[in-house]
């Protein structure tokens, strides 16, 4: 093997390592018990194992109202990001209509703009339509992505118009192509599109942490700082057990669809 492979492979798993290794540390606390935890001395893995931690957290604690209130904020804000980009992103990749090579600029100049710049305003204007702390106001900001219409735009457009064409030939309404034709083709780059939406806004703080005072419509990341500073205390094996259900099925479900995450990002930077 050639020196410089063997240098890029291992920085590559010095990289990896680094990046595993604080949820390695996560789990092995959360699997530790309070008076191991803070032994003088420091071991990678726990010397007898506890399941203690995780029947606080889930028993003791609302990490399962946090969790169940993920669900429901990052599944609404698929299902609605879809139903919005799905249709239009076809537009923009087989229909011909004024402005439409600006528009497309439009959407990919969005992409530079952060959320943060525009949280204010929605902000203050949630506060005057008084959907601040409610389901409504956690997921409403979210559901026009530009990187969503960027994505599968490009995925659109590598289907054939040929296909696109026998498909308004067989009496098929435009609403219909969008549906039954370009979106099964394109289920690579929306599977891609939905594990970067759902790890988005499952792990955002930024914005319930100013959108909602109500513990009750915590996400998880929100749902960690009352437990850190409520329930916590010293006692960090049940916070790191906290901290690990929250990251669980994340990690689960990018394992479950990395091969379609990998194709759909591979399709959607090819042609036009």
């Amino acid at each position: 093997m050639k020196p410089a492979t063997l240098i890029s492979l291992g920085l590559i798993c010095l990289g990896a390592v680094i990046v595993i290794l604080p949820f390695v540390w996560m789990v092995s606390v959360s699997l530790k018990s309070h008076a191991e935890i803070f032994t003088p001395h420091v071991t990678l893995l726990p010397r007898a194992p506890t399941l203690g931690n995780y029947w606080h957290a889930l028993t003791e604690t609302a990490i399962p109202v946090y969790l169940l209130n993920g669900a429901i904020v990052t599944a609404g804000i698929l299902v609605l990001q879809l139903a919005i980009s799905v249709p239009c992103a076809y537009a923009l990749a087989h229909r011909r209509f004024a402005g439409r090579g600006l528009l497309f600029g439009a959407i990919v100049a969005a992409l530079l703009v952060p959320f943060h710049v525009t949280a204010i305003p929605v902000f203050l204007g949630f506060s005057r339509l008084g959907i601040l702390n409610t389901y409504t106001g956690l997921i409403l900001p979210f559901i026009a992505t530009a990187f969503g219409l960027f994505l599968l735009r490009q995925a659109f457009a590598q289907i054939p118009a040929e296909l696109i064409d026998a498909a308004r030939v067989d009496g098929m309404s435009e609403m219909g192509i969008a549906w039954r034709v370009a979106f099964p083709l394109g289920m690579p780059t929306v599977i891609a599109f939905s594990i970067f939406s759902v790890t988005a806004h499952w792990n955002d703080l930024f914005w319930p942490l100013i959108a909602t005072t109500d513990p009750g419509l915590a996400t998880p990341p929100r749902g960690i700082l009352y437990f850190r500073d409520q329930e916590s205390g010293d006692n960090i094996g049940p916070l790191m057990a906290g901290a690990t259900l929250v990251t669980a099925p994340l990690i689960l479900a990018f394992l479950l669809a990395q091969r379609r995450f990998a194709q759909g990002l591979a399709g959607a930077g090819l042609k036009r």
